[in-house]
């Protein structure tokens, strides 16, 4: 888009204003000719103006350039610090956006932006990874306790009926995870990512099994540790301030939950081997995360604010997992809207507390996870992310149930 700036800019011997309203007309025909409105500082507007039910308008000369170089950057900068403002609800605007990039005009210009980019390459150290989980999971517990359930799970609920409360539906998460397992009492689990430890002692709780939980996360592994010690649960789970590649010993039962996007594709392999090497010939394991449906850079703002080399995989790059050690996929579940509601309950607690939020940092820090929120659910309703839960085991095994009726009893 800058260098059309450029081009336009020098070729259009015209005030400055008639070359900003024709770039901004070229800047909403490239997003797809949305069902939405763009507003300029001088009122001026572009785009669908009969029933339009969002609209976005820049405040200044500065943020309309900054959008038309590096919109997938300065549009959250810009809007977090209150020089983009948006009528009709920020959610409806991103869907709107969102949808219209997948759609004609849009898509070809997509599909078009995705073949010069290169698959992103992460190689994330243990020693990056850990200032990358402190950058988003030590912002603080008391940020996190007013918007997530009681037990601060950080993850997609399950909601076997729409009208559950986020903390009845990530109950029902957790036990559809263990149902899908199998839990047996006496097996040895092994978590990859634990957060603050509700799945770990839920399968300490309710299925008499023995975790070692790992996570690089400072603040949530002395959490967890607090809350085992309450729930008298210590001798059943050890949570471990290590990296998930440190992982020692043998384990009947291998799960992680909303780890993988922090992995990077580069280590997927690596994954995959210690599975292999902890997992014992009678294993079985689940990986349940975020993904999408073309291996698109993550976003620099998101990138810079809020997961620091966080990737979402497609499902064939999950594969690198499995397929170099030969692990069977024995289910595959998308739980995509599940996340999009697990997302509206979180983001109706976090405006619920905003204020409070707004005193514990300031105003941008709640417009930028506002942002965040919103986005995140704009993307699994509109489709571009999905949410797997992927059941594997050694290929030789037959020993799981082949219909999922245990699962829905």
């Amino acid at each position: 888009m800058l260098d059309i700036v450029k081009k336009e800019h020098a070729r259009i011997d015209s005030p400055s204003w008639a070359i900003e309203r024709y770039l901004l007309q070229l800047f909403y025909h490239r997003l797809g000719r949305p069902n939405a409105s763009f507003t300029l500082w001088d009122g001026h507007r572009q785009g669908k103006m009969s029933d339009v039910p969002t609209n976005l308008t820049i405040h200044n000369r500065r943020a309309f350039w900054r959008l038309l170089s590096k919109p997938e950057l300065y549009f959250g900068e810009d809007y977090s610090q209150g020089m983009l403002s948006i009528e009709g609800g920020l959610l409806a605007f991103l869907e709107e956006i969102y949808l219209s990039r997948t759609q004609g005009f849009g898509k070809a210009i997509s599909r078009n932006r995705k073949r010069r980019k290169l698959r992103p390459l992460y190689s994330i150290k243990y020693r990056k990874a850990k200032r990358n989980a402190t950058h988003h999971y030590d912002v603080g517990n008391d940020f996190y306790r007013l918007w997530l359930d009681e037990e601060m799970v950080y993850t997609c609920a399950y909601f076997p009926q729409e009208n559950l409360s986020i903390e009845q539906a990530q109950q029902a998460k957790m036990e559809h995870i263990c149902r899908k397992l199998q839990l047996k009492a006496g097996e040895t689990v092994f978590e990859a990512g634990c957060g603050w430890g509700a799945l770990s002692l839920y399968m300490a709780k309710h299925y008499g099994v023995r975790v070692k939980a790992y996570n690089v996360s400072h603040a949530q592994i002395k959490e967890a540790r607090k809350r085992a010690r309450a729930e008298g649960l210590s001798d059943s789970i050890e949570f471990i301030e290590d990296d998930y590649r440190n992982i020692q010993g043998q384990c009947d039962v291998f799960v992680s939950v909303g780890m993988l996007e922090h992995v990077g594709p580069n280590n997927y392999t690596q994954l995959g081997e210690v599975i292999d090497r902890t997992l014992t010939a009678h294993g079985r394991g689940l990986i349940h995360n975020i993904a999408q449906n073309q291996p698109d850079p993550t976003s620099p703002w998101i990138q810079k604010y809020i997961f620091p080399d966080g990737y979402c995989p497609t499902l064939r790059e999950m594969m690198d997992i499995f397929e170099p050690t030969d692990f069977s996929i024995a289910d595959l579940e998308n739980l995509r809207l599940h996340y999009a509601m697990t997302l509206q309950h979180w983001l109706t607690r976090f405006e619920e507390h905003k204020d409070e939020i707004a005193t514990m940092y300031d105003e941008n820090f709640v417009r930028m996870w506002r942002l965040y929120l919103c986005g995140s659910i704009a993307n699994f309703t509109t489709g571009n992310m999905q949410l797997y839960q992927v059941l594997f085991q050694r290929p030789q095994l037959a020993d799981l149930p082949i219909t999922r009726d245990h699962l829905y009893r």
